[in-house]
């Protein structure tokens, strides 16, 4: 891993109404980092993540980067923006596939950033595309399942198949908002498993919000606290002590806490 950043969050602050989502928060992250964002429920997690892909605008006087050119400023998406999402893969915890299109479509149109939208809705895919969504999806397992309905499969199958999406993007980052919060557990420790290989094994960057603390601490070297949109904890999830995370979530979070997190 290298120091190089390829995402700059300098001073975001998001303000729905009369409460604030982010309130100054500062995060640089290298390429080859695998960072888990974790706190409570409206902690700000999610807010953060989809500012990042330009999906969310943050307020005047914070700025964010990715790659280098700019996502946002002055509480405005920039222009260039599409330029940054090509490059990063969005897994939503919903999935977002296309029901009604079977899973190799749904893979494949992570290609629409190289190949016409009106060949990709006719499924006129390059024969370099086919083979791509093939591969990813054998990737990530649910290969079999390649010609089935997206909405008759599992959900651990489809969120595999959005990893494979993004695969076929060609993404160098991937944003994963809560991906396993509604996956029964193996599905969800398979999830998470294939984001560490993408990791390690092909350098991708991670960056993934989570509720399960435990997931976090087994699968990230980083860890992102947010509590009432502020950041109170940047570091290695193994100074992620007891103390620290009941500062974090509350009294409450004692009662369940993960048996194998530090002492």
């Amino acid at each position: 891993m290298t120091s190089d950043p390829v995402l700059s969050i300098q001073a975001a602050s998001k303000t729905f109404g009369s409460r604030r989502a982010l309130d100054n928060v500062s995060l640089d992250v290298a390429r080859g980092e695998m960072i888990a964002l974790i706190g409570p429920s409206g902690s700000g997690k999610s807010t953060l993540l989809r500012s990042i892909d330009g999906l969310q605008t943050i307020d005047d006087g914070g700025a964010i980067t990715a790659f280098g050119a700019p996502v946002q400023a002055r509480g405005k998406v920039s222009r260039e923006v599409r330029k940054a999402r090509v490059r990063i893969g969005f897994i939503a915890q919903q999935f977002n596939l296309v029901g009604r299109l079977s899973l190799f479509s749904n893979v494949a149109l992570g290609a629409l950033g190289r190949v016409s939208t009106t060949r990709g809705l006719l499924g006129l895919w390059p024969r370099e595309t086919r083979e791509g969504a093939m591969a990813a999806l054998a990737r990530v397992g649910v290969a079999d399942y390649a010609g089935q309905r997206a909405n008759t499969l599992s959900g651990g199958q489809q969120q595999r198949g959005a990893i494979a999406r993004a695969l076929v993007q060609r993404a160098k980052v991937i944003l994963a908002d809560e991906p396993v919060a509604s996956l029964d557990p193996v599905s969800a420790r398979k999830v998470m498993e294939i984001l560490r290989d993408l990791n390690q094994s092909d350098g991708l960057t991670v960056v993934v919000t989570l509720h399960q603390v435990d997931y976090a601490l087994r699968y990230c070297d980083r860890v992102v606290a947010l509590k009432a949109g502020q950041k109170v904890y940047d570091g290695p999830a193994s100074g992620l002590t007891r103390d620290k995370l009941i500062d974090i979530y509350g009294p409450e979070f004692e009662d369940v806490f993960w048996e194998g997190a530090p002492q």
